[in-house]
């Protein structure tokens, strides 16, 4: 009895692990790849962040600032330690170093967004005016940003757990198998942690919702970047016949 519910058992949570952390991350980016495509063709003018700096300006700059600052460092600092393989650094720093200075500095980092944001989120609900001008979706991925840094926080002191980098390059590999098509990543995942496996899930459910929120000004963002190589912009007066160091009232007189 207890062999075939330790088989079923098993049978399910294989099924589950697979759905997942194996097919799943590719919905949530087909939807976010193709959501944002289809908002940014269809719905240009919902494309923003709808500030409500107007309502009220008190601790929106210093949550801004620190949610901000902390979450662009978290994302590129994800983006590179995930998808960065393990070759590529490991003759300049080791597993564990790495381990290490990403915990110190993604605490930092997390610590700074999870303080601005809660500052943030408490003025949303809070003040009266700001809460009946905001969507539920405005609520909805606050609360799930908040949430998800309150659980990468949690998994410091799981990760302090493998302080030789063995979970760490485990999580990597899963992500740069994902991105490149490769099979058995879900595999890699079967010693994580619970708080590991829920980090990542909300994650992957944050890029799910994203095109419905107003996160798609993120791409804005990025797209600004392009202005650094954008041409000057050219501008020439309305004024006909006003010729370089001669006065319009001069260039009326000689009409």
């Amino acid at each position: 009895q207890s062999f075939v519910n330790t088989f079923f058992g098993s049978i399910r949570m294989n099924y589950l692990d697979t759905l997942l952390f194996g097919y799943y991350p590719y919905i949530c980016l087909a939807v976010f790849f193709l959501g944002s495509l289809i908002r940014f063709d269809r719905d240009q003018y919902t494309w923003k962040s709808d500030s409500s700096q107007l309502l009220r300006a008190g601790q929106l700059r210093l949550g801004n600032n620190l949610f901000h600052v902390g979450v662009l460092f978290l994302f590129f600092g994800h983006f590179f330690g995930m998808l960065t393989p393990h070759a590529v650094y490991e003759h300049f720093i080791g597993a564990g170093a790495k381990q290490l200075m990403a915990m110190v500095s993604g605490g930092v980092a997390g610590a700074l967004a999870f303080v601005g944001l809660s500052i943030l989120l408490h003025r949303r609900l809070t003040d009266d005016r700001i809460r009946a001008t905001s969507k539920p979706s405005d609520i909805l991925i606050s609360v799930l940003l908040w949430l998800q840094l309150a659980l990468g926080l949690a998994t410091i002191p799981f990760s302090a757990q493998h302080m030789d980098g063995s979970m760490m390059i485990k999580l990597a590999e899963w992500g740069q198998r994902i991105v490149t098509f490769r099979s058995g990543a879900a595999e890699l995942l079967v010693d994580a942690g619970w708080v590991f496996r829920l980090h990542m899930f909300l994650g992957m459910t944050i890029f799910l919702i994203f095109p419905f929120t107003r996160l798609v000004h993120v791409w804005s963002g990025f797209a600004s970047i392009s202005y650094v190589l954008r041409p000057y912009q050219l501008v020439r007066s309305r004024r006909i016949g006003v010729g370089e160091g001669q006065s319009p009232a001069s260039a009326r007189g000689n009409r």
